[in-house]
């Protein structure tokens, strides 16, 4: 499987963005699609993540209440909506899968990295 993140860009500080990471290849139904970022000079972290056959869902603290992840069965992409965002959220974004393990939140249980899309968020 192949993953490729987009939808990345500047935004202002209480804005909204959207990101989709569109999947070529095949995802077994089981398969979690995780989003993380990485800002710089700091660790790889989770975002939030659902698992690709159904909208079973987890978020990280900081992302739970302000972004919404879900699957779009007709365009073979799995969304992450990002509202109320804050200049701490400003990262290069992921999306991954390959585990199938419902709540991992570890980068090294996902196989399937796609190239990220950077978001910035100016104060």
């Amino acid at each position: 499987v192949q993953l490729q993140a987009y939808g990345g860009g500047l935004v202002q500080a209480g804005g909204s963005l959207r990101l989709s990471c569109a999947a070529s290849g095949r995802i077994f139904s089981s398969y979690i699609v995780g989003w993380f970022r990485q800002a710089p000079g700091k660790e790889r972290e989770f975002v939030a993540a659902t698992r690709w056959s159904r909208d079973s869902t987890y978020y990280s603290d900081s992302a739970k209440g302000r972004f919404l992840v879900s699957r779009n069965s007709a365009k073979n992409t799995v969304d992450l909506q990002m509202n109320s965002l804050k200049p701490e959220d400003a990262a290069v974004y992921f999306c991954a899968t390959g585990s199938t393990h419902f709540g991992v939140t570890k980068a090294a249980d996902f196989r399937s990295w796609g190239q990220g899309t950077q978001v910035t968020v100016s104060s």
